[in-house]
């Protein structure tokens, strides 16, 4: 009875309280209600989430570390453990990593078979990944602030398979999908940001 309590504490806590703040972790409220291209995609989600970084470095820049992103590639800037066969995420821009095209595939397991697959992109604007089956999109959106900088927004739209054992799957994905996407993003904005200020430096030393 105890645990009963205790379960659904936690369950009505997460829905009205700790959900909606990690769907829009970062995000504006402007950023959060708008249409961005690829909502068409996925109707009728169960999950709509769109976070949001500041980076200190220019849209161009960015991209070539979101171009990389994937298991056995660049890795995801998160939990490497997890998502790239424990091999740290490259620090590195990665040439032979920084084509796209439509239909390009992203590999999401370190054995290749799981992932998604470029459904539109914009050079340095978007990239829109999903599933081929309109189950699932993710959005990567570059938006230049006057400053010259980079507003990066993601954008995950998805719809539920509430059948077993996938429904189990969803509820870890549910609760989990912050942890992995906020660190990924704060990896980027390092990563950029440290690059950048690298050649700013070497700049400033030049005659």
């Amino acid at each position: 009875m105890e645990l009963f309590i205790f379960v659904t504490i936690f369950v009505i806590f997460y829905l009205k309280i700790l959900r909606p703040w990690q769907l829009r972790w970062g995000a504006t409220d402007d950023e959060f209600k708008c249409s961005m291209s690829g909502d068409d995609i996925v109707q009728k989600p169960n999950f709509v989430a769109t976070r949001a970084v500041s980076i200190k470095a220019p849209p161009t820049e960015v991209w070539k570390w979101i171009v990389q992103i994937g298991s056995g590639r660049a890795g995801f800037y998160s939990i490497d453990i997890i998502d790239n066969a424990n091999v740290p995420s490259s620090r590195d821009i990665i040439p032979k990593y920084q084509r796209i095209e439509q239909d390009y595939f992203i590999p999401f397991t370190p054995n290749q078979k799981n992932g998604m697959w470029v459904k539109d992109y914009r050079k340095p604007e978007y990239i829109i990944w999903w599933d081929r089956k309109g189950n699932a999109t993710w959005g990567w959106f570059l938006q230049q602030t006057e400053a010259g900088n980079t507003r990066l927004i993601t954008r995950l739209r998805t719809k539920y398979d509430f059948s077993f054992p996938w429904i189990i799957y969803y509820i870890f994905y549910d609760f989990g999908d912050i942890i992995m996407m906020k660190k990924c993003m704060l990896g980027i904005k390092e990563r950029a940001e440290k690059i950048r200020l690298s050649s700013l430096a070497v700049a400033d030393r030049l005659p």
